[in-house]
């Protein structure tokens, strides 16, 4: 495997602050963020979120899977009512309270937008978090602007032409005082940069892959496991920026190619059959060419240290 490049200390959870009996499929992503997330962050934080997997997750109230406060929104509006939340609780002088959104792919890259630019743009005191499973699960498997090239969908039959929207690219340009992908198959990484995050002020972004057993068409006892590959074939690659700084924060030491971890999930079926043409290839080079740009970054910050 590669080398990780985040302070080499644990995930050991002592006191959780998520509830047994999470409404979730099994093997999915949401759950695992939960229960990391909530660790970090702690009993007080307020979560905002919006229409998602994790509104249903999370469950009625008063059955929340999680210890803090969860305010339910709509679709668009995750970063609007997390903005409005934080300044209320800072009337209150509670600024210490911890105000963190969780939201998928569909109300990130899509319909919250705007309202997520606006609150960066402005350095509400928020933390956002996506857990991008890279199309609209919770309501049939839809194509968003989170979904890769090749993906099949409801909305994409024979897979989706275009590649996905460089989101973390459109965060970054808002000057954000820490923004960061993240994997739940590399924790000591992602407990790093969640306390990093916790620690900065003004509109903080983490962005999570997001293992989806019924979305992505793969068995729910390998979904850690299709995580990695997706960072080791760097088709997620796992990076950070604070305050403009950015670094790499996983390397991996052998090229493995990205068919590798696509071959097990049934959304990329289609790329394999005998009448595929250059879709795995075209894939590939993208990724490639990704990640020679990431290194290409990493080496002219090095230059300038």
């Amino acid at each position: 495997m590669g080398k990780t490049m985040s302070p080499a200390s644990k995930f050991l959870i002592n006191e959780e602050n998520i509830y047994s009996g999470a409404l979730s499929c099994r093997g999915c992503g949401w759950t695992l963020l939960a229960r990391y997330v909530s660790y970090v962050m702690g009993p007080e934080t307020v979560y905002v979120v919006p229409a998602c997997c994790f509104s249903i997750i999370s469950g009625p109230n008063p059955m929340n899977l999680m210890k803090g406060t969860v305010v339910h929104t709509l679709f668009a509006a995750a970063a609007a009512t997390a903005t409005g939340v934080r300044h209320a609780l800072d009337r209150q002088g509670k600024q210490d309270t911890p105000v963190v959104v969780l939201a998928g792919d569909g109300g990130t890259f899509d319909i919250g937008l705007q309202a997520l630019s606006g609150a960066a743009a402005r350095g509400e005191n928020i933390l956002y978090i996506c857990n991008n499973n890279a199309a609209y699960m919770n309501t049939g498997v839809q194509s968003s602007t989170g979904t890769p090239k090749g993906v099949k969908t409801t909305t994409d039959p024979a897979g989706k032409k275009t590649a996905a929207k460089n989101l973390m690219g459109i965060v970054e340009a808002h000057n954000l005082s820490y923004c960061a992908t993240a994997s739940p198959a590399f924790l000591t990484d992602l407990q790093a940069k969640l306390e990093k995050a916790k620690k900065a002020s003004g509109f903080r972004f983490i962005m999570i892959d997001g293992p989806c057993p019924p979305g992505h068409k793969h068995d729910p006892d390998i979904s850690i496991q299709l995580a990695r590959l997706a960072v080791e074939t760097r088709y997620f690659p796992l990076f950070e920026a604070e305050n403009g700084r950015f670094s790499l924060t996983h390397v991996p030491e052998e090229t493995v190619a990205v068919s590798e971890y696509m071959k097990h999930q049934g959304r990329f079926a289609q790329l394999f059959s005998d009448e595929a043409t250059n879709g795995l290839t075209d894939i590939q080079k993208q990724v490639d060419e990704q990640w020679q740009k990431l290194l290409d970054r990493q080496q002219y910050e090095n230059a300038g240290t």
